[in-house]
């Protein structure tokens, strides 16, 4: 029998390249991107399993493709001072090949959130390795990515399924709020605390829908990703009403019938719909955050009988399909779901060691 722990860490470190980066999935053609913020996750994981050399490999190739690009921040304040429009193709890119190129499909590329997630990563590898002289060597890049963050945070662009372009996101200000609130702690960034403040009220006044957090503003749907605003981002504590209530509501509404997998949000097509292996985890860690074991063992055992015989974790399984017709339309487009994917086996380390075991 697979010993999935292992085979999560080995699935992930034979799929870095050798210049550090993270294609979201080796296998699946469609996915030989490397995405910031999965790409970032994976680094963590492996930081939690003391896998410290292949997570810092990763953070110094996206210095250097961030370095590459930083001009656009630039350009970006200079006309926002000059007061001229800001199109969403001016933006950084959150998704590069794995030579460190912009990518040219037509998918939504200004994510705010794989940015956030950078930060955040970068101080949580200063933090489990303790290799606090690592920060000199990717500075410049996060320097660079605080100001851009500092600057635009509130602008509206895609949300992390790379959908909703025209909207400001709940989990995308949490991911920046956690970005920017944990490399404070290494870098000196100048009136941090008021842009977190205005961050932190700016969900509470326009994220909040009857008692609990929604998917963006003008949308009040509840989104899995909404986890984000308390695990692992800390923008709120895992027992505020509101978290409480938000997690009820995915409960209620995005785990299959019968305690299964955790789905993305209500009416999701992308493959009918279905649960995806890294939201379960998600929820799981959530539930070991503030000391449910039991349920976030149920969720881990879930995440583990979706592993095939060789141990690979899917992007998502077709179960309790939201649109069970789109589902044969997105095999026809790009075949069978990922597997396996980077990010599902690292929320599964993560989860695992939340649990310790």
């Amino acid at each position: 029998m697979v010993n999935l722990w292992e085979k999560s860490v080995q699935v992930m470190k034979e799929g870095q390249e050798r210049n550090g980066a993270f294609p979201a999935s080796p296998a699946f053609v469609t996915y030989r991107y490397s995405w910031l913020r999965d790409g970032t996750f994976t680094a963590y994981a492996l930081d939690v399993a003391g896998e410290h050399v292949a997570a810092a490999n990763f953070y110094r190739w996206v210095h250097g493709v961030v370095r590459h690009y930083l001009f656009k921040v630039e350009d970006l304040v200079v006309r926002r001072r000059e007061g001229k429009a800001l199109e969403a193709g001016m933006f950084l890119h959150t998704r590069y090949t794995v030579e460190g190129d912009e990518g040219t499909e037509e998918w939504g590329n200004h994510q705010l959130d794989g940015y956030g997630a950078y930060l955040w990563g970068v101080a949580e590898h200063l933090r489990l390795s303790g290799d606090v002289v690592f920060l000199e060597e990717v500075r410049g890049s996060v320097e660079g990515v605080i100001r851009y963050l500092v600057e635009f945070w509130g602008e509206r662009c895609f949300d992390c399924w790379e959908e909703f372009g025209d909207r400001v996101h709940t989990s995308t200000l949490a991911a920046v709020y956690g970005g920017l609130r944990g490399i404070s702690r290494y870098v000196v960034v100048d009136g941090v605390q008021e842009v977190l403040a205005e961050i932190k009220g700016f969900v509470e006044r326009e994220c909040v829908v009857e008692g609990r957090f929604c998917k963006s503003v003008g949308d009040e749907r509840v989104d899995a990703n909404l986890l984000w605003v308390t695990v692992p981002f800390g923008m709120f504590d895992g027992e505020d009403e509101r978290v409480v209530a938000t997690v009820r509501e995915i409960e209620r509404e995005l785990v299959t019938v019968g305690g299964g997998g955790v789905h993305r949000y209500r009416g999701d097509s992308f493959y009918g719909g279905g649960a995806w292996v890294l939201l379960t985890a998600w929820l799981g860690w959530y539930y070991a955050a503030v000391g449910n074991e039991e349920r976030a063992r149920e969720l881990v055992e879930w995440v583990e009988r979706q592993a095939d015989e060789e141990g690979y974790l899917p992007e998502q399984v077709a179960e309790g399909l939201m649109v069970p017709d789109a589902y044969g339309e997105w095999v026809g487009r790009w075949g069978e779901c990922a597997r396996p994917l980077l990010w599902s086996h690292a929320m599964y380390v993560v989860v695992r060691r939340a649990l310790r075991g």
